[in-house]
């Protein structure tokens, strides 16, 4: 829209902060090479109560990158992750960006047959995996079935034991540590800031998955975008801090803010394959972590912790909270045990993930996500034509440009054609902005439901309930839950004669099909579901009539 002021945001940053910051970009092995020279003696992981440092890690990474060279990995390949947070995680995945690979994410949350469509799709031929029982079944799988030419899996319990359930590695698989005994090459091959360093699998609009390709710029661009926020409002990393890194680093917001982040500020990470309140407790107390970022589920328990007033938490410089909204409640008593308000914003797969973020010290209020970071361009554009730019306070859909945006969806020139207008990422979500910049989130164009951070597709659970015999007709949206933010409910139209079923029958039936975050958690029979003037099936009334029921709950007396 003409005459309107494109960054008003600017005039509400902090004192020191600026907008047009130069923004580096760069390669990740660059910067790892950087961090290396720059933090070499200084601890770079900590896990298991074992210390690397940055020299050890660049040792690692080399040597682990002179095995995958040997077994294909390099320019035009990719090469698939699917691991916990185990050292091994930023081990391979720096080593595959070293031989000139890239990097394709896969989710331990995955059922067999997503996995499979993820490395048909992205042409991964090596994966890499650890010994814990619940990934190496999977993984064995796609060996056997010949989805994978090498499967290389490392010991869990290197650093350590694990108190999780370990399997033998199978019959055909390469050991890990094996990787380190082939020669390095005489030189690496050249990698440029243009170049993919990962495929991020996120929904696609079909249901089925499509890789976001993010490049070395967009993820080094992302990185120098967080740090100019950071020295901009005061909160420059220190020599001293210390990260917790729980959050999945196969997940975007865990990559850039927790590893990459981490690896160029030389922040000590303290490595956590799964979430512990008791564990997260003696970090903060203990091992004296400065920062914390987690997802509501982790806050939630976190507060409700019986003892956590017995612990000091005087070591946290930041908390922050992502994935989904945080009840207020919890928010409130957060801040008053550790004298911090947690921060929060808005970013997606598709900006590796960086958006906006609310200003410092900033009260959440319902749907504000902030102003934009510096470096990056948003305005909201007409539901019905994407190139028409609204004025403050119109609904519409969020666009946003920037270094930090990926410019294309994996092998899917029709999906990318489609999210973009005139050079802007139109990111599906409807939202608006007021008159100072700061913009907020209304709903989600799509359907999609976030549960616990997670991203949760319901086309995706629609297709599986699908294959049930007894299911006529099915539509899953999301559903408010106290814990996860978000959860799935089925409503399901039974055949002819056929037999009402169980919700624990239905989630049996979807065990090895879908992830375990995706299985409903509620299940309600109609004899009709309501349709669209054309005869599309509707989730509007269905999500109209949740919310009704949602108040009505809240006005009865208990």
């Amino acid at each position: 829209m003409s005459g309107q002021n494109p960054h008003p945001w600017e005039a509400i940053y902090p004192p020191g902060l600026d907008w047009g910051v130069e923004i580096v970009t760069g390669t990740l092995t660059e910067m790892l090479d950087d961090a290396v020279a720059a933090y070499g003696d200084r601890p770079a992981f900590e896990f298991n109560g074992q210390r690397m440092s940055f020299a050890e890690f660049g040792a690692a990474v080399a040597r682990a990158a002179a095995g995958l060279a040997r077994l294909g990995a390099g320019p035009g390949r990719s090469v698939a992750l699917y691991l916990a947070n185990l050292p091994y995680h930023p081990i391979a995945f720096f080593a595959v960006l070293l031989t000139g690979a890239r990097v394709v994410h896969l989710s331990p949350l995955d059922p067999l047959r997503a996995l499979r469509r993820k490395m048909e799709d992205s042409e991964a031929r090596i994966l890499i995996t650890a010994n814990l029982a619940g990934l190496l079944s999977h993984a064995e799988a796609l060996l056997r079935e010949g989805v994978a030419e090498h499967l290389v899996v490392g010991a869990a319990d290197a650093w350590g034991p694990l108190p999780a359930p370990l399997s033998p590695r199978p019959e055909g698989a390469i050991d890990f540590a094996a990787l380190g005994e082939a020669p390095a090459p005489a030189s690496w091959p050249r990698v440029t800031s243009d170049d993919v360093a990962v495929l991020q699998y996120t929904g696609g609009t079909t249901g089925l998955p499509r890789a976001a390709m993010l490049t070395h710029a967009n993820l080094t661009g992302a990185i120098s975008i967080y740090n100019a926020w950071l020295a901009g409002t005061g909160r420059a990393p220190q020599p001293d801090d210390k990260i917790i890194g729980v959050l999945p680093y196969f997940h975007i917001y865990a990559l850039t803010n927790v590893l990459l982040l981490g690896i160029r500020n030389g922040v000590e990470q303290l490595l956590r394959p799964r979430f512990d309140v008791e564990t997260t407790l003696r970090d903060i107390s203990e091992k004296r972590a400065t920062n914390f970022p987690g997802v509501p589920t982790m806050w939630i328990a976190l507060a409700n912790h019986p003892d956590i007033e017995k612990y000091d938490l005087s070591s946290l410089r930041s908390i922050g909270s992502g994935g989904a909204p945080l009840p207020q409640d919890v928010a409130e008593r957060l801040e008053r045990l550790t004298g911090h308000r947690l921060g929060g914003g808005w970013g997606m797969t598709e900006t590796s993930p960086a958006g906006t973020s609310l200003l410092p010290g900033q009260v959440y209020r319902a749907g504000l996500i902030g102003v934009p970071l510096p470096g990056i361009e948003m305005d909201i554009a007409a539901l019905d034509d994407p190139h028409r730019v609204l004025a403050p306070g119109e609904h519409g859909e969020i666009r946003i440009k920037g270094p930090n945006v990926t410019k294309s969806y994996w092998k899917r020139p029709e999906e990318t054609e489609s999210a973009f207008a005139d050079g802007w990422f139109l990111t599906g979500d409807i939202g608006y902005r007021d008159e100072t910049g700061q913009f907020y989130l209304v709903d989600r164009k799509k359907d999609m439901i976030i549960s616990g951070g997670f991203n949760v597709y319901p086309t995706m659970i629609e297709n599986a309930i699908y294959e049930h015999p007894a299911v006529a007709e099915v539509i899953v949206i999301g559903v408010p839950d106290a814990y996860r933010g978000q959860t799935a409910k089925a409503f399901v139209v039974l055949r002819d004669g056929a037999t009402p079923f169980m919700l624990e029958e239905l989630r049996a039936f979807l065990a090895d099909k879908l992830g375990r975050h995706e299985l409903p958690t509620d299940l309600e029979f109609r004899q009709t579901l309501p349709r669209t003037p054309v005869g599309k099936l509707s989730k509007r009334d269905l999500i109209a009539q949740e919310a009704s029921k949602q108040i009505a709950d809240v006005a009865t007396p208990a």
